[in-house]
């Protein structure tokens, strides 16, 4: 059975979010971070927290559709789109932002384009959704919603505007 999570249900959320990572940054001491969206569901939220945090720096899109190590399997990608990352990433404090953190795949991929641009002083992860079971060892900073799921049921986020959250679980 499907179920949505309406945008007035995920604006909460994505307040609670950035409240979060603004502590974190605080904390860390870091001022001005850059922030990096991953196509598409990811820049959507990236979007909406770049704007709450109120930073400076244009916000970074990276499509990760080349560096994704089941390529093969996948086939090539008829929509990928140009990674833009305005800013230098070398000794940057970076939020690196998805919708869905799932096997950690797409994360991996992520960083590893990252660093093709340089090396970061930090990678900080912000995920609308965690729903668990990894095939890599990789952990949000800060998720909006932490979910256990089986691989039999799905999560996805529709948007841009309004967002909403599309599930195939009660």
């Amino acid at each position: 059975m499907k179920q949505h999570l309406k945008s007035t249900e995920i604006e909460p959320i994505l307040d609670s979010m950035a409240a979060q990572l603004s502590t974190m940054l605080k904390q860390k001491g870091i001022v001005n971070p850059l922030m990096i969206g991953i196509h598409t569901g990811g820049l959507w939220v990236a979007e909406k927290l770049h704007q709450r945090l109120g930073i400076n720096k244009p916000l970074g899109e990276i499509d990760i559709s080349f560096y994704r190590d089941d390529y093969t399997r996948m086939g090539l990608n008829p929509q990928v789109k140009p990674s833009q990352i305005s800013s230098d990433v070398e000794a940057e404090h970076i939020i690196l932002v998805d919708d869905v953190l799932y096997t950690g795949r797409t994360i991996r991929a992520a960083l590893n384009e990252i660093f093709d641009y340089g090396r970061p002083n930090s990678v900080t992860l912000a995920v609308l959704v965690d729903r668990g079971s990894r095939e890599l060892p990789l952990q949000a900073d800060v998720a909006g919603l932490t979910l256990d799921l089986s691989p039999q049921k799905q999560v996805k986020l529709t948007g841009p505007a309004p967002l909403a959250l599309e599930t195939n679980w009660n």
